[in-house]
């Protein structure tokens, strides 16, 4: 049952899929990470890999960069393919000196000054959160593995914010009592789209850039040094 985006047939991608937004990163993680996985979708290069995880099927889907992308992707997954859970696996920039370069973040809530909902929905929201079961599950995995991992708000932009010509004004229109901890540009497109369709639907990322951090990850590093990210929303999936 393939889409205009997607040549997968329905049965080829698996209840939960876990989605980064580099083809090459799903590349990576199946190829590192997966047994006896297949290639099921690659229109507009963008991967999309189904195999199995410590013996349970899992699909890794590569979504783009934006949230039209994010839009399109897990609509079509959600809706057409059946699938019931997608963990997002991203890059995002801190706002907090707190944060180091790989740092963790769990998304709780997601502030963005995108028209998504009302486009899609006729729908004037701009605050939405993550599953909380999901988000639960992924607390505890990362207790139980020993990965540290910082839950907290993040915001969701249109453009890529360190292309600002000033972030501050941006950041002085996010709600005063929303205090976000990262910026990233997918997840509010995805817990949306969860939310209307009754899916599931969480988001973690990697911090890979900072004003207070002088060190910038390389795209090499962003593809292939984010593995601890990577087994915990693997190891999350075997508890779905």
């Amino acid at each position: 049952m393939p889409t205009p985006h997607n040549e997968a047939n329905l049965g080829d991608i698996a209840k939960t899929v876990i989605m980064p937004g580099d083809p090459l990163r799903a590349k990576y993680i199946a190829e590192n990470f997966l047994d006896d996985y297949k290639l099921v979708n690659q229109v507009r290069g963008i991967f999309t890999f189904t195999g199995k995880y410590k013996g349970k099927d899992i699909s890794v889907m590569a979504s783009g960069m934006g949230m039209p992308s994010m839009g399109i992707y897990c609509y079509e997954l959600y809706k057409f393919y059946n699938v019931e859970k997608i963990i997002r696996i991203g890059s995002c920039g801190g706002y907090t000196p707190e944060l180091k370069l790989f740092d963790i973040i769990l998304a709780d809530k997601v502030f963005s000054e995108s028209s998504f909902a009302l486009t899609l929905n006729n729908d004037d929201c701009h605050i939405i959160e993550g599953n909380q079961c999901l988000n639960s599950i992924i607390e505890k995995t990362a207790k139980d593995t020993d990965i540290n991992i910082i839950k907290g708000n993040t915001v969701c932009t249109d453009c890529f914010d360190v292309y600002m010509s000033d972030v501050n004004k941006f950041l002085d229109r996010i709600p005063k009592d929303f205090n976000p901890v990262a910026a990233e540009m997918e997840a509010f497109a995805l817990f949306y789209t969860a939310k209307l369709l009754n899916k599931k639907a969480s988001c973690l990322m990697s911090v890979v850039d900072s004003k207070y951090i002088k060190e910038v990850a390389t795209p090499e590093e962003r593809q292939s040094g984010l593995n601890n990210m990577i087994k915990l929303a693997l190891d999350s999936s075997l508890h779905l």
